[in-house]
C-alpha cells in the first residue's frame, strides 16, 4: 500500500500566530503516527515561518517512523540537517513571498547546487529526494545529482478543474512512470485532500504521498489521531495494491 507521510507545518503556523508554545507540531507528530502515519514531514524554511530548529531536533527524537525535512538548498539549514541528520531531506524551492511551494525545484537551473547538496547529504547517510514538476526533462536532469527519491509535485492537478484536471492527472501518471523507468524511488504531494487523493493512489508507481494542510484542516474537528486514521483508510481503500 502507498505510503502516508503527514506533514505537521501548519501546526507551528498556528503556534507561530501568537509567538506561543501550543500547539506544540512534535505532540502533533506522535498523534499523526497513532493514527497510521508512515512517517512526519516538516520544512525548515529560511525564515522559520512555521517550524523552528527546536521542533526539528526535537522530532529527530521522538519520531519513530521516518523523519523527512523539506529544505531549500541553502548553506545554513544545509550545515542543521547535517548536525540533525533526519531519515530523508526533500530540496524544494523557496521563496520569502510566496503563501507555500509554488512548484518543483529547477534541477536543470541549479544542477550544480542540487547536485552538490545531494552528495553532502548522503555522504553524511541521508537519503535525498527532489521536489519536481512532472516534466520529463527535469526528471532525466535529476538523475545525474545522485538522488534516489523524486517527489512529484501535485499542485496543478489539485488545482485543475474539469478537463484540466484530467489532463494534469495524464501528466501525472506519465511522470510517474517516467521516474521509475529513470532508477527513482516516486513520492507525490502538494495539495492534495481527501477528496483528490483517490486517483493519485491508483498511480501504480508511486511510493508514498506526503499530505499536510487538509489533514490538519480536517483535524480540527475531528483530532489529528481520527484525522490521519481516515486518509489511510482512503488510501488502502482505493490503491490498487488493496484491490488485489
Amino acid at each position: 500500500m502507498i505510503k502516508l507521510g503527514v506533514n505537521v507545518d501548519h501546526v507551528a503556523t498556528v503556534r507561530q500566530a501568537r509567538l506561543s508554545i501550543e500547539p506544540d507540531p512534535v505532540r502533533a507528530a506522535v498523534l499523526a503516527e497513532l493514527g497510521g502515519a508512515d512517517g512526519i514531514t516538516i520544512h525548515l524554511r529560511e525564515d522559520r515561518r512555521h517550524i523552528q530548529d527546536r521542533d526539528l531536533f526535537l522530532l529527530k527524537e521522538t519520531v519513530k517512523t521516518r523523519l523527512n525535512l523539506e529544505m531549500a538548498c541553502n548553506e545554513d539549514v544545509i550545515n542543521i540537517a547535517l548536525k540533525v541528520k533526519p531519515d530523508m531531506c526533500t530540496l524544494v524551492p523557496e521563496k520569502r513571498q510566496e503563501l507555500t511551494t509554488e512548484g518543483g525545484l529547477d534541477v536543470i537551473e541549479n544542477f550544480n547546487l542540487v547536485k552538490d547538496t545531494v552528495s553532502r547529504l548522503m555522504d553524511a547517510g541521508i537519503e535525498v529526494s527532489i521536489f519536481i514538476d512532472p516534466d520529463e526533462s527535469q526528471l532525466e536532469k535529476a538523475t545525474y545529482t545522485g538522488a534516489k527519491f523524486v517527489e512529484l509535485h501535485t499542485g496543478a492537478y489539485a488545482d485543475a478543474k474539469g478537463g484540466e484536471k484530467i489532463k494534469e492527472l495524464k501528466r501525472l501518471k506519465s511522470a510517474a512512470k517516467i521516474a521509475k523507468e529513470l532508477g527513482f524511488i516516486v513520492n507525490a504531494g502538494h495539495g492534495l485532500d481527501y477528496y483528490n487523493i483517490i486517483d493519485i493512489v491508483k498511480i501504480k508507481e508511486i511510493y508514498e504521498v506526503n499530505i499536510g494542510h487538509s489533514i490538519i484542516a480536517r483535524s480540527i474537528y475531528v483530532g489529528i489521531k481520527e484525522a490521519v486514521r481516515e486518509m489511510k483508510d482512503l488510501i488502502c481503500k482505493h490503491s490498487l495494491e488493496c484491490k488485489k
